[in-house]
Parts: C-alpha cells; structure tokens; sequence
C-alpha cells in the first residue's frame, strides 16, 4: 500500500524567492499552498488565497449578545425580586449600565477568542511539517512553501521538479 503523502515542502533562502515561487506556483495550477517563515511577508497572504479573518464581526456580536444577557437578566431579577429602595424605578436602565458594560466586553472577548481558535484551527495536536528535517529553521532565517498533497495538480515528481526549477534550496516528500 503507498504512503500518504501531506506535501511537498520547499525551502527558501529570502522572503523574494519566497513570494515568486508562490506566486509561480498559483499560476502553474497548485492551490492547496501553505508557507511558514520567520516574520511576516507582505503579500504572501493574497498570495496563498488566506482568507481577510471575520474576528472583528464575531466580536461584535459577542458584545451585543453580553449586552442583551445583561440588561434580560436584570430585569428578571428587578421584576421577580423587587426592591424598593428610595424610590428608585423597577427599571433603573442607568443602573443596569456598569453590568452591562462588562458583560458586553466579557461576552465579546470570550467570542473573539473561540472564533480566533477555530478559524486557525487550534488546538492541533499533530501536523506533519513538524516532523521535516530542516523546519526547525522556519523560526530562524528560512522560508518554507508547502504544496500539499490533496491538490488536484499535485504529482510528487512533477511538483518536486517544479519546485527546485523555482529555486527551493530543498524539496523533501512530508508523510502524513
């Protein structure tokens, strides 16, 4: 039975080279590409097809969400429980504000940080270009583009040779 195979990983001495086989690699067909460099390249996302997150969103949503949890819940409190203290209204909404307020940020924090989690896929107990000989250096001064192996116009050798002719340093065959 044949080894399944993650990708192909493609080592880069320069962020430059980098993009330009990125960018060489979207044209010829491959669209299934990632990369891991040291700091971030400018470009290199637009590049790769990322997606602009929707974090910003989630975390509105989250903080009207707290608000609406707030305000509810106070006045179920007020109208289950009333008190009548100096003859201040059931519904003193000046009053409710200070909970509200936090549960807005609390509620939008916590959201923000799931949808954060998930979008990047965390927690991930396992992922196969770890396991590359040389990428430890993707946190030191090298630049790695990966063309995983589910990409339609993925083939080991033709990809391997087209990597190389776009100037990886390296190309090694990353199991799954």
């Amino acid at each position: 039975m044949a080894e399944r195979v993650y990708g192909l990983l493609a080592e880069f001495d320069s962020p430059e080279t980098l993009i330009t086989a990125a960018r060489d690699a979207r044209d010829a067909g491959y669209r299934r590409l990632d990369a891991f460099t040291p700091f971030p390249v400018e470009g290199l996302s637009s590049i790769l097809g990322i997606p602009r997150p929707r974090i910003s969103r989630v975390g509105l949503i989250g903080g009207f969400g707290g608000a609406a949890v707030a305000l509810l819940m106070q006045c179920y409190v007020n109208y289950d429980y009333p008190l009548d203290v100096g003859g201040r209204p059931l519904y003193a909404i000046s009053a409710f504000a200070v909970v509200m307020f936090e549960l807005t940020i609390l509620f939008s924090a916590l959201s923000m940080i799931v949808a954060m989690l998930w979008q990047n896929g965390l927690p991930r107990l396992n992922y196969p270009v770890f396991a590359a000989r040389r990428f430890s250096l993707a946190s030191k001064d090298r630049f790695f583009l990966c063309v995983k192996g589910d990409d339609e116009a993925f083939e080991p050798g033709k990809t391997a040779a087209f990597l190389t002719k776009a100037g990886a340093l390296s190309v090694e065959l990353v199991p799954s």
